[in-house]
C-alpha cells in the first residue's frame, strides 16, 4: 500500500503575514485554493512552522538578533484548516518571544489538533518524536535543529532540540531514530540545519543526512536555507521557503520555491519506502503563495534539476510537477 507525504519548508506566519491573518483568519489568506487542494489530497502533511503562536511575551533578549516572528493564536486553527497534521517548532523562532509563547505555541496547536515536535518544556519533551496515522502506516516524526544554542531545552528550562550537527549526529538523536524506528512503519527527520540564504547543502549537513538514513530514517527532509536545495536518495536537502513576507534576493529567488509530496509504498511485510517525489513549484506573493507559472516555473524547473544533477539525481517532467522516481 503506498501513501503520499506532502512536505513544506520555512513556515513563517508572523509580522504582516499575522496582520492579514487577524483581519481574516482563514487559510485561503496565506494559500491558494489550488494548493490547499494538493495538501489535503496527502496522507498527511508536515511543515516547519518558523513563528510562535501566542499573544504573549517580549522578544528574545540576544544580542544582534534581527527578526522576531509571532503568529496570532487564531494561526494554529488556520494550519489545522489547511490540513496540518503536524508542525516541527526545531528552529531559530521558537524562542522568539520567551518561554509563554513556547507553551502557548504547543497548547494552541493541540487545542486545534495539530501535533508538534522539535520543541517542549525539557529535552525529553523536545527531543519527543510525534506517531501520525497516515493510512495504513505509521509515521513518526523527528524534529531537531542546529541552531541556535542559546534555544536549547535544559533540565530546568523550555526550548527545542537542540544538537551541534557540525559535530556530528550526537547519540540521543540516533537513538531517538531508531527508537521511532521501532515503533513506526516510517521515520521522517525534518532537521532545520545549515545557513540561510545557501544554493546547496554544506558538508556536514550532507554527512548528517547519511548518518540520520543509517540510524534508521526512512526520508529526511530539511529546511533554513530559505532557498531549495536538490535532492539525493531519501533526502531532500532543504525544502526552501512556503509561506513568508520576506524581502527577495534577486539572485537566489527565495520566492519561489517547492511543495513536495513525496509517495512510500510498501508491499506486504516490507516497509515503506520512498519511491517518488513530485515538487510543485511556488510562488511565494507577499504573504500568500500560489503554483508559480509562466518563466518562474521555468526558472524553477531549470534550478531544481541542476540542484539535483549534483547529486546523480535525474528530475522529470510531468504535467506541472518535477518528478524524482526512487523505485
Amino acid at each position: 500500500m503506498s501513501i503520499t507525504v506532502a512536505l513544506a519548508g520555512d513556515t513563517m506566519l508572523g509580522r504582516c503575514v499575522a496582520e492579514r491573518l487577524e483581519q481574516d483568519p482563514r487559510p485561503a489568506t496565506v494559500l491558494s485554493a489550488a494548493l490547499r487542494g494538493l495538501v489535503a489530497g496527502a496522507d498527511a502533511f508536515v511543515l516547519n512552522l518558523e513563528c510562535c503562536v501566542s499573544d504573549r511575551g517580549e522578544p528574545w533578549p540576544a544580542p544582534g538578533k534581527p527578526f522576531f516572528f509571532r503568529a496570532p493564536p487564531a494561526a494554529a486553527t488556520v494550519l489545522a484548516d489547511l490540513g496540518a497534521d503536524c508542525v516541527t517548532l526545531a528552529n531559530n523562532h521558537a524562542l522568539d518571544y520567551g518561554f509563554d509563547a513556547l507553551a502557548d505555541t504547543r497548547a494552541l496547536l493541540t487545542r486545534a489538533g495539530v501535533r508538534s515536535v522539535g520543541a517542549g518544556p525539557d529535552p525529553a519533551a523536545a527531543r519527543r518524536f510525534a506517531l501520525l496515522e497516515a493510512g495504513a502506516t505509521r509515521l513518526a516524526v523527528v524534529g531537531v535543529t542546529d541552531h541556535p544554542e542559546d534555544f536549547a531545552a535544559g533540565p530546568d528550562r523550555p526550548g527545542v532540540a537542540y544538537a551541534d550537527l557540525a559535530r556530528g549526529v550526537p547519540g540521543w538523536l540516533a537513538d531517538l531514530v531508531g527508537r521511532a524506528a521501532a515503533e513506526a512503519d516510517a521515520v521522517l527527520v525534518t532537521p532545520h540545519w545549515g545557513p540561510n540564504m545557501t544554493s546547496a547543502p554544506p558538508p556536514h549537513v550532507r554527512h548528517t543526512a547519511a548518518a540520520l538514513l543509517e540510524a534508521g530514517a526512512t526520508l529526511v527532509a530539511g529546511h533554513s536555507a530559505h532557498v531549495f536545495h536538490g535532492v539525493a536518495d531519501r533526502c531532500l536537502f532543504d525544502m526552501g521557503d512556503f509561506v513568508d513576507d520576506y524581502a527577495v534576493d534577486p539572485v537566489l529567488r527565495n520566492d519561489l520555491g517547492l511543495l513536495f509530496l513525496v509517495t512510500l509504498d510498501g508491499t506486504g511485510p516490507a516497509r515503506p519506502r520512498p519511491v517518488r517525489v513530485e515538487a510543485v513549484p511556488l510562488h511565494l506573493d507577499f504573504c500568500r503563495t500560489t503554483q508559480a507559472s509562466g518563466d518562474e516555473w521555468e526558472w524553477i524547473r531549470d534550478r531544481f534539476t541542476r540542484a539535483c544533477a549534483e547529486f546523480g539525481t535525474t528530475v522529470t517532467v510531468r504535467g506541472e510537477r518535477l518528478v524524482v522516481d526512487w523505485a
